[in-house]
This record gives C-alpha cells, structure tokens and sequence, in this order.
C-alpha cells in the first residue's frame, strides 16, 4: 500500500511526525511538499507527478481541498481518501478580506511564522498556554515562510460542494470537536455529498489533529483503512 500525504496551510512535512511510526509499519508513506507550487490545479499536478501509480490519499485542511482535486484529475490513481479538518467551502468574503489584509500586514524581512493569536485559534482551547505546541506551530510556518504565505493566502479558495458526488472512491472524513477553524457542519457536508463516505470525531483536539492527536487519528485511520485495503494494491 502506499500513502501519500499532504500538508495544511503553512505546516510542512513534520506535522506527520507523530503518524508517521505507525503509516509506515503499514504502507510506504510520502509526504509531498506544496510549498513550490500556488494554485490547487499546480498542487494537484504536483502530487500525480510524485506520487505512485496508486496511492491512498490523506490530505490535511488545505490539503484535503488539494486532494478532492487530485481525485477529480485522475479518479483511477486514488484508491482511498481520507479528509483531515478540512472543508468543501469556498472562501466567505469575510475570510477573503482577512486573508488579504494578513498578505498586507506580512514583513517577509521580519517573518518568524504565524501570529501567537493564530496558532492559538488553530488549537483546542485547552492548550492554549501550551508552549511547547504553539511552538510546534510557529516553528513549522516559520520554516515554510514567507513567501508561501503571501502566495497561498493570495490564492482564493472556491468550494467544490456541487462536485462531491463525483468522487467514488473509499472515503473517510475525519473531525475534531474543538475545531474552531472548521466546523463539524462542514465534516457532515462533505460526508453528505461523497456517496459511502463515513465520519469519524477526534476528541479534546483542536484544528491541528495530527499533532494535538495523533494517537487518536492513526486509531481512526488504521482500521479503516484495513476495511477498504482491498481496493488499496500494497
């Protein structure tokens, strides 16, 4: 089996640190780089470019939209999908507006990653006074950039809720209950729209599951992906 995985919005490879132990005593895990390209349909290239000729798929906030993408351009090469905190919504004009101003507001000489006050909405409200993992945060973005930053927050984000039906492969949605960033609506609407698509909720996690829980994530993962394993060639 392989898996590939993508990144959110200014983490990078180590958000899959905690995972990674357990994905690869089960498949040959990937974790592909976003930070070269800016539109979803570049991301998109990007993965099918690197990627085997089958692969799981499980992509993480950002990611997850790259991911549906990825399906829509070559449905054959994904044989599961799993969708971490992630959405099927456009960008509202307040989230654009925001975005916009955060571009503005960037010093690329003075960048040292994302805000204490973003990190911290990012995750669960207990662990707000957690320095080590608002560390953990600031020290990935840090390390993607500034750059990445302006180009990826430049980049609108459309939603794809009228697309969901045509995905058919295995697909698995995965939540958290202290999300503050992504709803639990929107977990169910992508699970509405994606035929036989199935729901998991993290609990005590905020946004960044796979560092706040990642024990609970691959207990989430790994079974299911031994029911659809099937369909996953090894």
């Amino acid at each position: 089996m392989n898996i590939i995985l993508l990144p959110g919005f200014m983490t990078d490879a180590s958000l899959w640190d905690d995972l990674l132990p357990t994905l690869q005593a089960i498949a040959r895990v990937k974790a592909v780089d976003l930070s070269g390209t800016t539109t979803m349909a570049e991301m998109a290239d990007l993965v099918l470019a690197e990627g085997p000729d089958t692969f799981v798929l499980i992509g993480f906030s950002m990611g997850g939209y790259v991911a549906r993408e990825v399906v829509r351009k070559s449905p054959e090469r994904v044989t599961a999908l799993i969708l971490i905190a992630t959405s099927a919504r456009g960008d509202t004009d307040e989230q654009a507006k925001g975005k916009k101003l955060s571009v503005k507001l960037v010093d690329p000489e003075r960048f040292h990653g994302l805000s204490r006050g973003a990190i911290i909405s990012s995750l669960h409200q207990s662990r707000s006074s957690d320095e080590a993992m608002i560390q953990r945060v600031r020290t990935m973005s840090e390390h993607v950039g500034a750059d990445v930053f302006i180009r990826h927050a430049n980049e609108a984000r459309g939603g794809d809720l009228e697309r969901l039906h045509a995905i058919t492969c295995p697909s698995l949605v995965i939540a958290a209950d202290g999300d503050r960033l992504r709803t639990l609506d929107e977990a169910r609407e992508l699970v509405h729209g994606i035929v036989g698509s199935s729901l998991i909720v993290i609990e005590g996690s905020g946004h960044m599951i796979p560092i706040e829980q990642p024990q609970a994530l691959t207990g989430a993962i790994i079974p299911w992906l031994e029911k659809v394993k099937d369909r996953a060639p090894r």
